[in-house]
This record gives C-alpha cells, sequence and structure tokens, in this order.
C-alpha cells in the first residue's frame, strides 16, 4: 500500500488493509465505482475499485492484471449492513462479480433513482446529476483513458477516479428525498433489487429478454 495523498485519500494495492476494512464496515453506507479497460465485461478487465464513505474518506483500490478475488474488498461489498451506492450500478456489479466473485448487496443506483425522480430532464449522467443536486461540475476528462496502466496512474486520472465516488453519498440522499416526495420510492427499492439479475443476464449475454 502507497502511503496517503491527503488525510482522506489512500491508495491500495490487490485489497483493503484490515484498518480501511474496520473502518468502512462503520458506515451506513459506501459510495462505489469501478474502471476497467472498457464496458464489456468478459473482455476488458477491472482495473480499479474506489470507494468513499460518509466522512468522505476515498480508497482507490488497483486490481492486478489475473487477480480472481479480494477477500477484504468482498466481505464490505457484501456486508449487510452497509448500503453501496453506484450511478450505474448494473455495470460495476457485473464486473464485480466477474473477476472478484463478488455478490454486491444491498444496493443503490444514483443512475436508476435519477430517471425516476427527475423526470423532468433527458439528462441522467452522473456529471449532469452532479452538478444539479451538488453545485460541482465534474471534470471527466480522464473518463476514457488507460487504466490498466495502474502503477503509474496520472494526477489527473487519480482525481477523476475520486470524484467518481466523492459526491454519490449526499446525491443520493436528495433523490431519496425527492423519490419519497413523488411516490416513487418503492418502485425504486423494486428496481435495485433486480440488479443483480439484470446483471447476471449480461455476464451471460441474454439481451432484451423482457421484449416481445
Amino acid at each position: 500500500m502507497q502511503s496517503d495523498f491527503s488525510d482522506d485519500f489512500q491508495i491500495c494495492d490487490r485489497d483493503l488493509t484490515p484498518a480501511t476494512l474496520d473502518q468502512y464496515l462503520q458506515s451506513e453506507s459506501l459510495a462505489v465505482d469501478t474502471e476497467t479497460m472498457g464496458l464489456r465485461p468478459h473482455r476488458d478487465r477491472l482495473c480499479l475499485v474506489q470507494l468513499c464513505d460518509v466522512r468522505g474518506k476515498v480508497t482507490v483500490l488497483r486490481i492486478a492484471q489475473g487477480q480472481t478475488e479480494a477477500p477484504k474488498l468482498k466481505q464490505l461489498l457484501e456486508a449487510s449492513s452497509v448500503t453501496k451506492i453506484f450511478h450505474f450500478a448494473r455495470f460495476d456489479i457485473a464486473t464485480l462479480q466477474h473477476y472478484l466473485g463478488i455478490a454486491v448487496q444491498p444496493l443503490f443506483c444514483t443512475k436508476i433513482a435519477s430517471k425516476l425522480a427527475r423526470t423532468y430532464s433527458p439528462r441522467h449522467g452522473l456529471k449532469d446529476l452532479i452538478r444539479e443536486l451538488e453545485g460541482i461540475d465534474l471534470d471527466k476528462t480522464a473518463q476514457s483513458s488507460d487504466w490498466g496502466n495502474a502503477a503509474h496512474l496520472s494526477e489527473e486520472q487519480l482525481r477523476y477516479a475520486a470524484n467518481d465516488v466523492r459526491y454519490l453519498i449526499s446525491a443520493r440522499a436528495k433523490l431519496t428525498q425527492m423519490l419519497q416526495r413523488e411516490g416513487r420510492w418503492e418502485l425504486a427499492q423494486a428496481c435495485f433489487g433486480c440488479l443483480p439479475t439484470l446483471a447476471a443476464l449480461d455476464l451471460r449475454d441474454f439481451e432484451q429478454i423482457f421484449e416481445h
């Protein structure tokens, strides 16, 4: 593990440290994201897993090429006491399942929540969502970059990776209020419950099975 860049940011290799695991297990919720070499889990390997807790502690976990397990990360992401918050959870949980055998639960997807709550807007990407809810303009310049060279990530890449999780917990709280206000909270929870099944279908290359 490398030393911290700051008090609220650290990099770990292959798995979490025991201290980091214990700290994150104390949180009611945890923001999670992944960086991969592309958008096809069977082809494009998992490179990073980013985490952020309610206190703003960000961890970037570097996953080695060919790595198939991360026991402490698995314990955390499968812990029933911690809600894992993603933006477009369907992709991330499929990737975590495929590469590390992690069955993430319970979970909250800010993209689904946005589509159910913010029906006044056609824009549900993370950048647009965080701009509206948090007043923060995320820099997405490093989004399409080489994440496979994890040992030599640029400061721009690390900043991008950290910011993708830094605002999700606050956004979740605001979206939850909107969903409850509009009478769509139970529907959102049902959608979140379907995500592991959708991810499993994606990993088996089933497409549009709910169509006629």
